[in-house]
């Protein structure tokens, strides 16, 4: 793998986590008008029609498994993108974004090896505990519950997204996925959303979409075909600072010393869980499929961990 591939697979993985958390408080504005869940559709609805248009998935590209890999990370994006609009509606935005990514730290730590990977849930625990300071008056025990969800949801999205950007040429994995995800939102959010919406937020809409998902969905995608998922997720660890950055710049949430602490340690224990796991076989491209190579620990439990929101 080529010195420029793996550093445009890195400028990839960087873009998104921007683009991922500037769409996120982009979109915390939405939340007082449309509530969190409608805000959570709107964006996946506009990404879905802006995929559609623009990828135009043929049935060809898919197997039956790998079309119901697709539909199924559809319904777990749509818990990506509800629980995290829901925790940040009651949390901050650095916040939030720590405690998702514990789920990929699990996943990280579960498929690790040696025993130096325990140490690491240790270290994110004593973040969390940091972060969200349960023995204050301002511990909302539902806005963590659903930041956890979140992230429950992105540890099984680390498996699926691999196997459908393995398997799936470009980006017609996504463009599956995401209007399934719109479709579950949908039902989340319920037909009161539509009463509320304004010419003006639905153009909002469009615009949100392209920051998230639509970009950093398919630049992950991208940059998991450049890159081994030890670097991958070594990368993605950083995406707390940028959350508590945005979360800063936009949002006003002007974190305390000790929540600042304790994002360093999420993202501590989140390249050190990385740093034990790597990509057994790379994918080989084959025209509109991509054909994984066989290896002697191939299955999903040797799966590193990747990802996205």
């Amino acid at each position: 793998m080529s010195t420029a591939h793996v550093r445009n697979g890195a400028l990839m993985a960087i873009a998104a986590m921007c683009s991922v958390q500037l769409g996120a408080a982009i979109a915390v504005g939405l939340i007082d008008q449309i509530g969190a869940t409608g805000a959570a559709w709107l964006r996946l609805f506009w990404a879905a029609i802006l995929l559609l248009i623009l990828v135009r998935p043929r049935p060809s590209s898919f197997t039956r498994a790998t079309l119901g890999a697709a539909v199924l990370l559809g319904v777990v994006t749509a818990g990506i993108t509800v629980l995290f609009m829901m925790a940040v509606a009651r949390i901050p935005l650095g916040t939030a974004s720590a405690l998702e990514f514990l789920g990929p730290l699990g996943v990280a730590v579960w498929q690790g090896s040696g025993r130096n990977r325990f140490l690491w849930p240790g270290l994110a625990g004593a973040g969390v505990l940091m972060l969200t300071e349960p023995w204050s008056g301002t511990f909302d025990p539902i806005g963590v519950s659903y930041a956890l969800g979140a992230g429950l949801c992105w540890g099984i999205y680390i498996v699926l997204t691999q196997r459908v950007g393995d398997q799936v040429g470009g980006l017609s994995g996504l463009a599956v996925s995401i209007p399934v995800a719109a479709l579950v939102a949908s039902v989340v959010a319920g037909p009161a959303v539509f009463t509320q919406l304004t010419p003006q937020l639905w153009l909002i809409g469009i615009g949100l979409a392209i920051l998230l998902p639509v970009i950093p969905f398919a630049l992950e995608l991208l940059a998991l075909r450049r890159l081994t998922s030890a670097a991958f997720g070594t990368l993605m660890s950083l995406e707390p600072a940028f959350a508590m950055l945005m979360g800063w710049l936009i949002l006003r949430q002007v974190p305390a010393p000790i929540g600042l602490a304790g994002i360093c340690f999420v993202i501590v224990a989140g390249i050190g869980a990385a740093r034990h796991g790597a990509r057994t076989h790379e994918p080989i491209s084959t025209g509109r499929l991509t054909v994984v190579t066989p290896s002697p620990c191939a299955g999903r439990a040797c799966r590193r961990p990747t990802r996205s929101d």
